[in-house]
């Protein structure tokens, strides 16, 4: 009797422990089903997708180099008199862009007689550069007597220094995928570039107009103007951001993309 109850106790002890360990590795089992359906990798980006991506950066950070370049120089317009205005054996020239202003004085004798104007800014001559006070006192500049526009020199220097910003933030996303091997930040990265080539180029129109303004501003000094190389540093970079946040686009689309577009065909069809 006492043989028949042990054995008895021994066997629902071992049917209990059995199912407690059924039952825990099914929790266990509805816990990692869970834990899975709940965790979503991120796919993978390809050696060939991403040696495009680098392609793309290439040409992006081409942009932000030709950008940092033209906003550094105060090569934007040139302002010449003409060559006998002042009726001695100099004349002057002036050049500036976003931050500064320099004018120069040249010898008449250096210039080359076929040009009307003064210049150019690279011949031999006393030199004077000032920064701009509207940055920081507020007074507008007085240049051959004319006076520049601050709202419009603020508004143009704005922009610039909005695109220079959006373009650090698109580098730091590409620089992030390229990292992490995941396709995810290419999307903020071309938004990020496209925006910023934009605004370049709209800082360039804002300028010209800040330029308009400051020959209209006084008619009594003559002068002939020209946009100078910054600008088409700019203008071209402008472009190259704008190329480059269009590439990042068409390499943010998944691949059910392009095999819907370009299906792949049987070598044996």
């Amino acid at each position: 009797m006492w043989s028949n109850f042990f054995v008895q106790q021994d066997e629902e002890g071992r049917i209990g422990v059995a199912g407690a360990g059924h039952g825990a590795g099914h929790g266990t089992g509805l816990g990692g089903m869970k834990g899975g359906r709940g965790h979503r990798r991120q796919p993978k980006m390809s050696d060939s997708q991403e040696g495009k991506i680098k392609l793309a950066f290439f040409v992006a950070i081409v942009g932000v180099t030709l950008t940092v370049l033209g906003m550094g120089t105060e090569f934007w317009v040139e302002l010449a008199q003409p060559k006998h205005f002042s009726g001695n054996h100099t004349c002057q020239m002036a050049h500036y862009g976003l931050w500064k202003a320099c004018v120069h004085t040249l010898w008449v004798a250096d210039i080359d007689p076929e040009r009307t104007s003064c210049g150019p800014a690279e011949l031999p001559g006393e030199s004077n550069c000032t920064y701009f006070k509207f940055f920081t006192s507020g007074e507008n500049a007085v240049i051959f007597k004319k006076t520049t526009n601050r709202n419009l020199n603020l508004a143009a220097a704005v922009l610039a220094l909005i695109s220079l910003t959006l373009m650090v933030m698109g580098s730091i996303c590409i620089i992030m995928s390229l990292s992490k091997g995941v396709p995810f930040f290419l999307k903020p990265a071309s938004f990020c570039f496209i925006l910023s080539g934009v605004l370049v180029l709209l800082s360039i129109l804002i300028f010209h107009q800040s330029v308009l303004a400051l020959l209209s501003s006084d008619h009594t000094v003559p002068l002939h103007h020209e946009l100078s190389w910054s600008v088409v540093c700019v203008g071209a970079s402008g472009a190259l951001l704008i190329v480059g946040g269009l590439l990042f686009i068409i390499l943010s689309l998944p691949q059910s993309f392009w095999q819907k577009c370009w299906p792949h065909k049987n070598s044996a069809t």
